[in-house]
């Protein structure tokens, strides 16, 4: 596929020598570096990020997806822009380097009292029909408790309670995405099948 004008502009530049490489590669660092901040700032909230703490891992995001970028360079085929291709390190290395600084701050656990407090809202459980679900809560402890096994557990908080993207996930369980898939899927039958036993659910709910 042929390269639009832009993205064989980029591509020529980066295999230039001299000069010409040397500012092509200044012009791409601070294209990842803006779009690594501003990820990192969508993402900050979730993780309690700021400051210098903040920058540090976009630059570093930054800088590891620029290493992607030019070790994979010679692949780029053009099926989008080289700026679109490009931004997709940035994503993925800003998801591994949150899900790395979150699994240090908080790993994945037995869920903890606070933990424990942040399902009702998470699931849209509105505080006004508290004495209704109060009792399901209860048994949806007990059955992730004592019907999970440890890596359901720990995946089904990861992606359901905390949002780790499956991508970090996949990057700090050493797995894929079907494995990960498949453990959400046996984690969810089961809690399922325990409430439906217990009389909290009906057979054909969702």
């Amino acid at each position: 596929m042929p390269l639009d004008e832009i993205s064989a502009r980029w591509v020529a530049d980066l295999q230039a020598t001299g000069a010409v490489r040397e500012d092509a590669h200044a012009r791409l660092h601070d294209l990842l570096l803006r779009a690594a901040r501003a990820e990192v700032g969508r993402r900050s909230g979730r993780v309690r990020l700021s400051g210098v703490e903040l920058d540090d891992l976009a630059y570093q995001a930054a800088a590891d997806a620029m290493l992607a970028v030019l070790g994979k360079l010679a692949g780029f085929r053009g099926e989008s822009r080289f700026t679109t291709w490009a931004y997709k390190f940035v994503m993925l290395e800003v998801s591994a380097k949150i899900g790395r600084h979150f699994w240090t701050r908080k790993p994945t656990l037995p869920l903890d009292e606070a933990d424990w407090e942040r399902i009702p809202a998470r699931f849209g459980l509105s505080s006004e029909n508290e004495a209704e679900w109060r009792e399901l809560m209860d048994a949806f402890r007990h059955s992730m408790e004592h019907e999970l096994n440890e890596r359901q557990r720990l995946i089904f908080k990861a992606i359901v309670l905390d949002g780790v993207p499956l991508d970090t996930l996949c990057v700090e369980l050493s797995t894929n995405r079907n494995a990960i898939y498949k453990n959400l899927y046996d984690a969810r039958r089961k809690l399922r099948a325990a409430l439906v036993a217990k009389g909290h659910l009906s057979e054909d709910a969702s």
